[in-house]
């Protein structure tokens, strides 16, 4: 197996197109595990460790550039206010030394349905950035995940940053595990609102093919926020409406039994996580101050 070590980005993507059986690696917390139980070898490995293109984030007024080489760690450290979906997620990602290495790029390159930072990035309206020799382009968050372990991602393409909109509003990410930490999700949820636009949006992962918006519950409750003036006026919201709302998001799941739970407990506590999400998030906006799991 070849190691490959481009010093840049241009010097990565000619290789990318020169060897398309070569893997990228950077954190390697997903890759190193494959390999370790050799449930696959590629051709040769792709090390984008002094890439310095995938380093760091930058903010451009509303919108944060991530780079996709950022660690979790810089995420949960830096970004909590400006992004606290993305960086609750990071915060549950196995141990601090997995934190210190894993990142989104890789991440969104194994598109994994059970990838702890795809729902957050669903509800943020993400896209995510692109190259090859061929140019840039910018794919939506909800167009990149394309089947189990496949995304929109051409073979010739690195994932080089994530582009988000810093949160107008609260914003929650909680999962369940077979424990509290270290673990794969059993399934996922994040959920943001939009002040701005009075709309709630909501993504599970974990629970389907892919991890997936959960459109008609995001119009329910979008929809019974507006009928009872909760934004201007603060009518309360019953419990029926937020068990409704739960129904709805484990109705939009279509999970699978397997090692880690099956497919009814999926969508009960699918149902159960977006009542609490949601709970947390209109008291946070009533209230102000943070409440999460």
């Amino acid at each position: 197996m070849d190691f490959l070590r481009p010093r840049g980005l241009a010097e990565a993507l000619a290789i990318r197109a020169r060897r398309p059986d070569a893997v990228p690696i950077r954190g390697g917390t997903d890759l190193m595990v494959e390999l370790n139980f050799d449930r696959g070898r590629p051709g040769a490995l792709l090390d984008l460790g002094r890439l310095d293109e995938l380093d760091g984030w930058d903010r451009d007024g509303d919108t944060i550039r991530v780079g996709a080489g950022l660690p979790y760690q810089r995420i949960v450290a830096e970004l909590a206010t400006a992004l606290p979906a993305l960086a609750m997620a990071s915060r549950t990602v196995g141990s601090p030394q997995i934190r210190n290495r894993g990142t989104v790029g890789g991440n969104l390159g194994s598109a994994s349905p059970a990838g702890d930072a795809h729902p957050p990035l669903l509800v943020s309206d993400a896209s995510i950035e692109v190259a090859s020799v061929r140019g840039a382009r910018r794919i939506p968050a909800t167009e990149f995940y394309q089947g189990v372990k496949r995304s929109a991602l051409a073979a010739d393409e690195l994932i080089v940053a994530v582009h988000l909109p810093a949160a107008a509003g609260p914003q929650q990410f909680a999962k369940v595990g077979t424990r509290n930490a270290m673990v794969i999700a059993v399934c996922s949820l994040a959920l943001a609102l939009d002040p701005a636009t009075e709309r709630v949006r909501v993504a599970l992962g974990s629970a389907a093919p892919t991890p997936r918006r959960c459109a008609e519950a995001e119009r329910f409750l979008t929809a019974e926020l507006a009928d009872r003036r909760w934004w201007t006026v603060g009518t309360p919201v019953s419990e029926p409406v937020l068990r409704r709302f739960g129904a709805l998001v484990a109705a939009a799941a279509a999970p699978i039994d397997d090692v880690r739970g099956t497919a009814d407990y999926r969508r009960r506590a699918l149902a159960v996580l977006a009542r609490r999400t949601a709970t947390w998030s209109l008291r946070e906006y009533r209230q102000g101050g943070r409440t999460c799991a």
